[in-house]
C-alpha cells in the first residue's frame, strides 16, 4: 500500500501537483466549489495510477489542482463509497496521497438526511462528531507506521479551531449553520422508519454514506479536518415519503452555493 501511495504521489508531482496546502473532498452533487479554483492541473481519476474510478452517477471523478485565495488546493470532485464495492483502503487512498503532496488541512462535504427534525432540508450542518456504522475500518490490517500510530485518538475528530472559524463565518455571512452528529451507514438504500428512530435514539442528527472513513484516515495521519453536510431531505419516521434522488441532487446543488462561500472564506483566513 505504501508503495502504491508513493507511486501515485510521484506521478502527480511529475505533472506539477506539489506543495499543496489544503485538500477538499466534494460529496454528492457538490461540485460548485471547483468554479472558485484558479485551475493549474485537472486530471480524471482514470488517468491517475492506482486511483479507483468513481461509479456514482453524480460524482465527476476528477482531481483539480490550483489556488483559492492564493493558497494551493487539491479538490477531489467525486469520492468513493463502500457500497460501490471498494475496500476501505481504496476509499481513503486519495486522502493518503494528499498527505504526501503536502496537504496540511482537509475540508470535506457530503449530502445527508436530517434525522434531527429541527434541521430542515436545504440547510447546512457542521459536523461536530460522528457515529461510525460502516462495516469496516480503513485502519484494519497492518498499520501504516509511516502515516500514524496503531491506535489513533478520536476524542476530537473534527478540528475545533476550523469549526469555530466556520461558525463565525456563517454568522458574518448570514448563513444558517447547524451543528450536530453525523452517522455514517453502509447504504446504498435509504433507511427504514425503524432505522431512523434508532439513529435518533443513539444521538445522530444527520445520516449519510460517506465521510467518516476519510476523517478516520485524516486523524490517523495527523491532518486537521472539518466537514459540512448539506441536508437534502428530512427523515421523519412518522411522515416518511419515498425518496426522490433527483430532488435530493437539486437541493444539494442549490445549497452548495452557501457551502462554497463558507469553505472559500475559511481558506482565505487559514494560516498555514
Amino acid at each position: 500500500m505504501i508503495k502504491e501511495i508513493q507511486e501515485t504521489a510521484d506521478f502527480l508531482k511529475e505533472r506539477g501537483v506539489f506543495d499543496a496546502e489544503i485538500g477538499i473532498v466534494l460529496g454528492t452533487g457538490l461540485g460548485n466549489l471547483v468554479s472558485e479554483i484558479k485551475v493549474e492541473k485537472e486530471l480524471s481519476y482514470n488517468a491517475i495510477p492506482n486511483f479507483p474510478i468513481a461509479t456514482v452517477e453524480f460524482h465527476f471523478g476528477k482531481l483539480i489542482f490550483g489556488t483559492i485565495a492564493g493558497k494551493k488546493v487539491i479538490a477531489l470532485q467525486g469520492r468513493y463509497h463502500y457500497y460501490e464495492g471498494y475496500s476501505m483502503n481504496q476509499i481513503v487512498f486519495p486522502v493518503r496521497v494528499m498527505k504526501l503532496l503536502g496537504v496540511k488541512r482537509i475540508l470535506l462535504s457530503n449530502a445527508a438526511g436530517a434525522v434531527n427534525l429541527e434541521m430542515k432540508k436545504g440547510e447546512l450542518m457542521l459536523i461536530d462528531d460522528h457515529i461510525n456504522l460502516q462495516p469496516a475500518n480503513p485502519l484494519r490490517g497492518a498499520n501504516l507506521d509511516e502515516f500514524g500510530p496503531r491506535f489513533p485518538d478520536m476524542s476530537a475528530p473534527y478540528d475545533k479551531s476550523m469549526n469555530a472559524s466556520l461558525l463565525d463565518i456563517a454568522k458574518e455571512e448570514g448563513i444558517k449553520l447547524n451543528e450536530g452528529v453525523y452517522a455514517s451507514v453502509l447504504g446504498p438504500n435509504l433507511e427504514t422508519r425503524a432505522e431512523y428512530r434508532f439513529l435518533k435514539i443513539i444521538g445522530a442528527d444527520a445520516v449519510g454514506m460517506s465521510t467518516v472513513p476519510e476523517v478516520i484516515a485524516c486523524n490517523h495521519m495527523g491532518i486537521p479536518c472539518s466537514a459540512i453536510s448539506v441536508l437534502t431531505d428530512e427523515c421523519d419516521p412518522d411522515n416518511l415519503k419515498a425518496v426522490n434522488i433527483e430532488e435530493i441532487i437539486a437541493i444539494a446543488k442549490k445549497s452548495e452555493l452557501k457551502l462554497t462561500r463558507l469553505f472559500c472564506k475559511l481558506i482565505e483566513r487559514m494560516e498555514l
